[in-house]
Protein backbone atom coordinates (compact mmCIF):
# COMPACT_ATOMS: atom_id res chain seq x y z
CA UNK A 1 0.00 0.00 0.00
CA UNK A 2 1.25 3.36 -0.53
CA UNK A 3 -0.18 6.73 0.73
CA UNK A 4 1.04 10.37 -1.14
CA UNK A 5 1.02 13.11 1.53
CA UNK A 6 1.02 16.91 0.17
CA UNK A 7 2.71 19.06 2.66
CA UNK A 8 5.85 17.75 4.46
CA UNK A 9 5.74 20.11 6.84
CA UNK A 10 5.63 19.45 10.79
CA UNK A 11 1.76 18.23 10.46
CA UNK A 12 2.33 15.99 7.49
CA UNK A 13 5.43 14.40 9.12
CA UNK A 14 4.30 14.50 13.21
CA UNK A 15 0.56 13.37 12.57
CA UNK A 16 -1.22 12.57 9.40
CA UNK A 17 2.16 10.89 8.43
CA UNK A 18 2.94 9.17 10.96
CA UNK A 19 -0.66 7.50 11.27
CA UNK A 20 -0.44 6.62 7.91
CA UNK A 21 2.99 4.84 8.29
CA UNK A 22 1.17 2.97 11.21
CA UNK A 23 -1.28 1.73 8.69
CA UNK A 24 1.76 0.01 6.71
CA UNK A 25 1.37 2.50 3.98
CA UNK A 26 4.72 3.11 1.99
CA UNK A 27 4.74 6.88 2.73
CA UNK A 28 5.68 9.34 -0.61
CA UNK A 29 5.82 13.22 0.61
CA UNK A 30 5.28 15.64 -1.48
CA UNK A 31 6.25 19.71 -1.22
CA UNK A 32 7.41 22.46 -2.62
CA UNK A 33 10.62 23.22 -0.42
CA UNK A 34 13.46 21.66 -1.74
CA UNK A 35 15.49 22.08 1.44
CA UNK A 36 12.92 20.30 3.28
CA UNK A 37 12.92 17.62 0.92
CA UNK A 38 16.42 17.09 1.00
CA UNK A 39 16.38 16.38 4.47
CA UNK A 40 13.80 14.02 4.29
CA UNK A 41 15.80 11.99 1.40
CA UNK A 42 18.79 12.34 3.66
CA UNK A 43 17.19 10.26 6.60
CA UNK A 44 15.85 6.66 6.73
CA UNK A 45 13.96 7.37 9.83
CA UNK A 46 12.77 10.37 11.98
CA UNK A 47 10.73 10.53 15.53
CA UNK A 48 7.92 11.74 16.53
CA UNK A 49 8.24 13.35 20.23
CA UNK A 50 4.99 13.26 22.32
CA UNK A 51 5.78 15.98 24.75
CA UNK A 52 3.42 16.32 28.19
CA UNK A 53 1.69 13.66 30.13
CA UNK A 54 1.66 9.82 28.39
CA UNK A 55 3.74 11.05 25.60
CA UNK A 56 5.82 8.88 23.61
CA UNK A 57 8.39 8.76 20.80
CA UNK A 58 7.45 6.86 18.12
CA UNK A 59 10.06 6.76 14.89
CA UNK A 60 8.52 6.70 11.10
CA UNK A 61 10.26 4.61 8.15
CA UNK A 62 9.42 3.70 4.86
CA UNK A 63 9.28 6.92 3.48
CA UNK A 64 10.73 9.58 0.44
CA UNK A 65 9.75 12.73 -0.53
CA UNK A 66 9.68 14.65 -4.10
CA UNK A 67 10.05 18.18 -4.67
CA UNK A 68 7.12 18.93 -6.53
CA UNK A 69 8.14 22.67 -7.29
CA UNK A 70 11.13 20.50 -9.98
CA UNK A 71 9.31 17.69 -10.67
CA UNK A 72 5.70 17.40 -10.92
CA UNK A 73 5.80 14.75 -13.39
CA UNK A 74 7.65 12.42 -10.75
CA UNK A 75 4.66 13.15 -8.19
CA UNK A 76 1.87 12.89 -10.33
CA UNK A 77 3.54 9.49 -11.33
CA UNK A 78 3.20 8.43 -7.46
CA UNK A 79 -0.58 9.31 -7.15
CA UNK A 80 -1.37 7.06 -10.43
CA UNK A 81 -0.07 4.08 -8.61
CA UNK A 82 -1.41 5.37 -4.88
CA UNK A 83 -3.96 4.16 -2.72
CA UNK A 84 -4.52 7.10 -0.77
CA UNK A 85 -4.01 11.12 -1.07
CA UNK A 86 -3.62 13.67 1.61
CA UNK A 87 -3.02 16.80 2.04
CA UNK A 88 -2.37 19.48 5.25
CA UNK A 89 -1.00 22.32 2.98
CA UNK A 90 -3.57 25.23 4.43
CA UNK A 91 -6.95 25.42 2.24
CA UNK A 92 -5.67 28.33 0.25
CA UNK A 93 -2.82 25.81 -1.21
CA UNK A 94 -5.32 22.94 -2.11
CA UNK A 95 -5.69 24.74 -5.97
CA UNK A 96 -1.98 24.68 -6.60
CA UNK A 97 -1.75 21.22 -5.35
CA UNK A 98 -5.07 19.80 -7.53
CA UNK A 99 -2.92 19.87 -11.15
CA UNK A 100 -0.53 16.94 -9.63
CA UNK A 101 -3.90 15.06 -8.55
CA UNK A 102 -5.52 15.51 -11.50
CA UNK A 103 -2.75 14.83 -13.68
CA UNK A 104 -1.97 11.26 -11.53
CA UNK A 105 -5.68 10.56 -11.91
CA UNK A 106 -5.40 10.60 -15.58
CA UNK A 107 -3.14 8.38 -15.81
CA UNK A 108 -4.31 5.81 -13.37
CA UNK A 109 -5.03 2.25 -14.32
CA UNK A 110 -8.69 2.09 -14.91
CA UNK A 111 -8.31 -1.78 -13.28
CA UNK A 112 -7.19 0.11 -9.90
CA UNK A 113 -9.44 0.56 -7.13
CA UNK A 114 -10.95 4.24 -6.79
CA UNK A 115 -7.90 6.57 -5.06
CA UNK A 116 -8.64 7.43 -1.79
CA UNK A 117 -8.37 11.58 -1.06
CA UNK A 118 -8.82 13.29 1.94
CA UNK A 119 -7.48 17.04 2.76
CA UNK A 120 -6.44 17.57 6.07
CA UNK A 121 -6.89 21.08 7.00
CA UNK A 122 -8.24 23.05 9.38
CA UNK A 123 -11.42 24.28 7.21
CA UNK A 124 -14.78 22.53 6.29
CA UNK A 125 -15.47 20.77 3.44
CA UNK A 126 -11.55 21.16 2.77
CA UNK A 127 -11.97 18.07 0.49
CA UNK A 128 -14.57 18.91 -1.33
CA UNK A 129 -12.79 22.12 -2.49
CA UNK A 130 -10.02 19.88 -3.28
CA UNK A 131 -12.64 17.90 -5.53
CA UNK A 132 -14.29 21.07 -6.93
CA UNK A 133 -10.21 22.34 -7.86
CA UNK A 134 -9.76 18.91 -9.57
CA UNK A 135 -12.86 18.60 -11.65
CA UNK A 136 -11.95 22.10 -12.84
CA UNK A 137 -9.24 20.36 -14.50
CA UNK A 138 -10.19 17.28 -15.54
CA UNK A 139 -13.98 16.23 -14.66
CA UNK A 140 -13.43 12.28 -16.17
CA UNK A 141 -9.96 11.94 -14.02
CA UNK A 142 -12.14 13.03 -10.46
CA UNK A 143 -14.14 9.91 -11.51
CA UNK A 144 -11.12 7.78 -10.83
CA UNK A 145 -11.31 8.93 -7.39
CA UNK A 146 -13.73 8.87 -3.83
CA UNK A 147 -13.59 12.21 -1.68
CA UNK A 148 -13.80 12.43 2.00
CA UNK A 149 -13.83 14.95 4.26
CA UNK A 150 -12.17 14.97 7.24
CA UNK A 151 -11.80 16.57 10.51
CA UNK A 152 -8.47 16.65 12.46
CA UNK A 153 -6.76 18.06 15.49
CA UNK A 154 -3.33 17.60 17.09
CA UNK A 155 -1.58 20.65 18.57
CA UNK A 156 2.02 20.94 16.65
CA UNK A 157 3.95 24.02 17.71
CA UNK A 158 7.55 25.75 16.59
CA UNK A 159 10.25 22.87 16.82
CA UNK A 160 13.12 23.37 19.11
CA UNK A 161 16.12 24.53 16.44
CA UNK A 162 18.70 21.62 15.20
CA UNK A 163 15.28 19.37 15.18
CA UNK A 164 16.27 18.03 11.77
CA UNK A 165 13.07 16.06 9.96
CA UNK A 166 11.69 14.47 13.78
CA UNK A 167 8.64 16.24 15.04
CA UNK A 168 7.31 17.19 18.59
CA UNK A 169 4.05 16.97 19.27
CA UNK A 170 1.38 17.10 21.84
CA UNK A 171 0.37 13.06 23.26
CA UNK A 172 -3.54 14.00 21.99
CA UNK A 173 -4.62 14.00 18.71
CA UNK A 174 -8.07 13.06 16.49
CA UNK A 175 -8.70 12.49 13.30
CA UNK A 176 -12.57 11.86 11.80
CA UNK A 177 -13.57 11.02 8.42
CA UNK A 178 -16.72 10.42 6.69
CA UNK A 179 -17.57 7.00 6.04
CA UNK A 180 -19.90 7.04 3.34
CA UNK A 181 -17.68 7.93 0.30
CA UNK A 182 -15.92 4.64 1.04
CA UNK A 183 -18.26 2.14 0.98
CA UNK A 184 -17.26 -1.17 2.43
CA UNK A 185 -13.09 -0.11 1.54
CA UNK A 186 -12.43 1.89 4.21
CA UNK A 187 -8.13 3.05 4.26
CA UNK A 188 -6.58 1.26 6.80
CA UNK A 189 -5.57 4.21 9.46
CA UNK A 190 -5.45 3.26 13.01
CA UNK A 191 -6.00 5.46 15.47
CA UNK A 192 -8.51 7.74 13.01
CA UNK A 193 -12.17 7.32 13.06
CA UNK A 194 -14.97 6.85 10.87
CA UNK A 195 -18.27 8.40 11.29
CA UNK A 196 -21.66 8.89 9.35
CA UNK A 197 -22.36 12.41 9.84
CA UNK A 198 -18.99 14.59 9.93
CA UNK A 199 -20.67 17.97 10.43
CA UNK A 200 -20.73 18.30 13.89
CA UNK A 201 -17.01 16.94 14.57
CA UNK A 202 -15.99 19.40 12.39
CA UNK A 203 -17.56 22.28 13.89
CA UNK A 204 -17.14 21.24 17.27
CA UNK A 205 -13.27 21.07 16.29
CA UNK A 206 -13.12 24.04 14.87
CA UNK A 207 -14.88 26.51 17.21
CA UNK A 208 -13.67 24.63 20.31
CA UNK A 209 -10.01 24.06 19.38
CA UNK A 210 -9.28 26.46 16.89
CA UNK A 211 -11.87 29.40 18.44
CA UNK A 212 -10.03 28.51 21.88
CA UNK A 213 -6.38 28.16 20.27
CA UNK A 214 -6.57 31.79 18.14
CA UNK A 215 -8.58 33.35 21.03
CA UNK A 216 -5.96 32.43 23.94
CA UNK A 217 -3.45 33.77 21.29
CA UNK A 218 -4.99 37.77 20.72
CA UNK A 219 -5.82 37.76 23.95
CA UNK A 220 -2.33 37.22 25.31
CA UNK A 221 -0.89 39.18 22.39
CA UNK A 222 -2.95 42.33 23.75
CA UNK A 223 -1.05 41.33 26.92
CA UNK A 224 2.50 40.95 26.16
CA UNK A 225 2.42 37.53 26.80
CA UNK A 226 4.49 35.57 24.27
CA UNK A 227 3.76 31.87 24.79
CA UNK A 228 0.03 30.38 24.72
CA UNK A 229 0.50 28.49 28.24
CA UNK A 230 2.00 31.43 29.92
CA UNK A 231 -1.48 33.84 28.30
CA UNK A 232 -3.71 30.75 29.84
CA UNK A 233 -1.75 30.73 33.12
CA UNK A 234 -3.11 34.29 32.98
CA UNK A 235 -6.70 34.31 35.26
CA UNK A 236 -8.42 37.52 33.33
CA UNK A 237 -7.33 35.57 29.96
CA UNK A 238 -8.55 31.85 30.81
CA UNK A 239 -11.79 33.93 32.16
CA UNK A 240 -12.23 35.91 28.81
CA UNK A 241 -11.10 32.00 26.67
CA UNK A 242 -13.61 29.85 28.75
CA UNK A 243 -16.85 32.81 28.18
CA UNK A 244 -15.76 32.73 24.22
CA UNK A 245 -16.42 28.59 23.94
CA UNK A 246 -19.35 28.67 26.36
CA UNK A 247 -20.56 30.71 23.51
CA UNK A 248 -19.37 27.88 20.73
CA UNK A 249 -20.51 25.25 23.13
CA UNK A 250 -24.19 27.00 23.14
CA UNK A 251 -24.22 27.28 19.61
CA UNK A 252 -23.07 23.66 18.98
CA UNK A 253 -25.75 22.16 21.35
CA UNK A 254 -28.63 24.59 19.52
CA UNK A 255 -27.02 23.38 16.05
CA UNK A 256 -26.15 19.92 16.33
CA UNK A 257 -27.92 18.46 19.28
CA UNK A 258 -24.83 17.77 21.22
CA UNK A 259 -24.57 17.68 24.89
CA UNK A 260 -24.14 20.43 26.88
CA UNK A 261 -22.11 18.18 29.39
CA UNK A 262 -20.20 16.70 27.08
CA UNK A 263 -19.34 19.52 25.06
CA UNK A 264 -18.24 21.03 29.08
CA UNK A 265 -15.73 17.82 29.56
CA UNK A 266 -14.51 18.76 25.73
CA UNK A 267 -13.91 22.17 26.02
CA UNK A 268 -12.09 21.48 29.62
CA UNK A 269 -9.71 18.83 28.05
CA UNK A 270 -9.19 21.54 24.95
CA UNK A 271 -8.40 24.01 27.87
CA UNK A 272 -5.71 21.96 29.09
CA UNK A 273 -3.89 21.04 25.95
CA UNK A 274 -3.37 24.44 25.82
CA UNK A 275 -1.48 24.66 29.03
CA UNK A 276 0.73 22.13 28.64
CA UNK A 277 4.11 23.92 29.57
CA UNK A 278 6.08 21.09 27.35
CA UNK A 279 4.33 22.50 24.15
CA UNK A 280 6.49 25.86 23.43
CA UNK A 281 4.13 27.47 21.44
CA UNK A 282 3.87 31.31 21.00
CA UNK A 283 0.95 34.10 19.97
CA UNK A 284 2.33 35.17 16.77
CA UNK A 285 2.66 31.66 15.62
CA UNK A 286 -0.92 30.59 16.94
CA UNK A 287 -2.10 34.46 15.59
CA UNK A 288 -0.62 34.65 12.13
CA UNK A 289 -3.30 35.48 9.33
CA UNK A 290 -5.74 37.13 11.11
CA UNK A 291 -7.59 37.75 8.09
CA UNK A 292 -7.86 34.11 7.50
CA UNK A 293 -9.51 33.96 10.59
CA UNK A 294 -11.68 36.71 10.72
CA UNK A 295 -13.78 35.50 7.30
CA UNK A 296 -16.95 34.15 7.05
CA UNK A 297 -17.39 30.16 8.12
CA UNK A 298 -14.28 30.85 10.09
CA UNK A 299 -13.24 30.26 13.95
CA UNK A 300 -14.49 33.70 15.21
CA UNK A 301 -17.52 34.91 12.37
CA UNK A 302 -18.49 31.26 11.84
CA UNK A 303 -20.13 29.94 15.38
CA UNK A 304 -20.36 34.15 16.43
CA UNK A 305 -23.11 34.59 13.29
CA UNK A 306 -24.51 31.22 13.90
CA UNK A 307 -25.38 31.88 17.71
CA UNK A 308 -26.65 35.30 16.52
CA UNK A 309 -29.23 33.71 14.21
CA UNK A 310 -30.08 31.37 16.75
CA UNK A 311 -30.47 34.22 19.59
CA UNK A 312 -27.91 33.31 21.82
CA UNK A 313 -25.30 35.23 23.01
CA UNK A 314 -22.11 36.60 21.16
CA UNK A 315 -20.29 39.54 23.48
CA UNK A 316 -17.10 37.17 24.19
CA UNK A 317 -16.65 36.21 21.11
CA UNK A 318 -17.00 39.61 19.63
CA UNK A 319 -14.47 40.33 22.59
CA UNK A 320 -12.58 37.85 20.41
CA UNK A 321 -12.86 39.31 17.23
CA UNK A 322 -11.72 42.41 19.19
CA UNK A 323 -8.73 41.52 20.01
CA UNK A 324 -7.73 39.20 16.59
CA UNK A 325 -8.70 43.18 14.93
CA UNK A 326 -5.91 44.27 17.06
CA UNK A 327 -3.34 42.03 16.43
CA UNK A 328 -0.34 43.90 14.77
CA UNK A 329 2.53 41.65 13.80
CA UNK A 330 4.74 43.09 11.37
CA UNK A 331 6.24 39.83 10.74
CA UNK A 332 3.16 38.28 9.28
CA UNK A 333 1.48 39.50 5.93
CA UNK A 334 -1.98 39.05 6.89
CA UNK A 335 -1.24 41.33 9.87
CA UNK A 336 0.13 44.09 8.10
CA UNK A 337 -2.46 43.88 5.57
CA UNK A 338 -5.28 44.35 8.08
CA UNK A 339 -4.23 47.13 9.83
CA UNK A 340 -3.62 48.77 6.33
CA UNK A 341 -7.12 48.35 5.59
CA UNK A 342 -8.08 49.88 9.12
CA UNK A 343 -6.29 53.25 8.36
CA UNK A 344 -7.66 53.24 4.63
CA UNK A 345 -11.33 52.00 4.66
CA UNK A 346 -14.49 52.54 6.53
CA UNK A 347 -15.94 50.07 9.03
CA UNK A 348 -19.14 49.48 6.51
CA UNK A 349 -16.44 48.28 4.27
CA UNK A 350 -14.19 46.21 6.64
CA UNK A 351 -16.84 44.58 8.00
CA UNK A 352 -18.42 43.11 4.51
CA UNK A 353 -14.92 42.44 3.06
CA UNK A 354 -12.90 40.93 5.84
CA UNK A 355 -15.87 38.83 7.51
CA UNK A 356 -18.35 38.25 4.65
CA UNK A 357 -21.02 39.18 7.04
CA UNK A 358 -24.08 41.13 4.76
CA UNK A 359 -25.18 44.41 6.38
CA UNK A 360 -28.75 42.95 7.52
CA UNK A 361 -27.25 39.87 9.13
CA UNK A 362 -27.74 40.28 13.25
CA UNK A 363 -23.92 39.92 13.58
CA UNK A 364 -23.00 42.64 11.28
CA UNK A 365 -23.73 45.84 14.13
CA UNK A 366 -21.10 44.26 16.38
CA UNK A 367 -18.71 43.36 14.66
CA UNK A 368 -18.93 47.23 12.69
CA UNK A 369 -18.30 48.49 16.06
CA UNK A 370 -15.16 46.57 16.37
CA UNK A 371 -14.04 47.67 13.73
CA UNK A 372 -14.64 51.10 14.29
CA UNK A 373 -13.49 51.09 17.96
CA UNK A 374 -10.46 49.51 16.53
CA UNK A 375 -9.86 52.84 13.88
CA UNK A 376 -10.88 55.12 16.37
CA UNK A 377 -7.95 53.75 18.76
CA UNK A 378 -5.38 53.79 15.74
CA UNK A 379 -6.76 57.61 15.25
CA UNK A 380 -5.17 58.42 18.66
CA UNK A 381 -1.73 56.89 18.72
Amino acid sequence: MKAVHFGAGNIGRGFVGLLLHEGGYELVFSDVAGALVDAINATDSYTVHEAGPGGVDRVVTGYRAVNSAENPDAVADEVATADVVTCAVGPTVLRFIAPAIAAGLARRDPALPKLQIMACENAIGATDQLRAEIEKLDPAAADRAVFANTAVDRIVPAQPEGSGVDVTVEPYYEWAIESGPFGEDLPNIPGAHFVDDLAPFIERKLFTVNTGHAATAYFGAQAGIERISDALASPSIAARVSAALEETSAMLSAVHGLDPDELAAYRAKILDRFRNPELVDTVQRVGRQPLRKLSRHERFIGPASQAAEHGLSTSALVAAIAATVAFDDPADEQSVELQRMLRSDDADTLTATVTGLEPEHPLFGAVHDVFAARQQELRTL
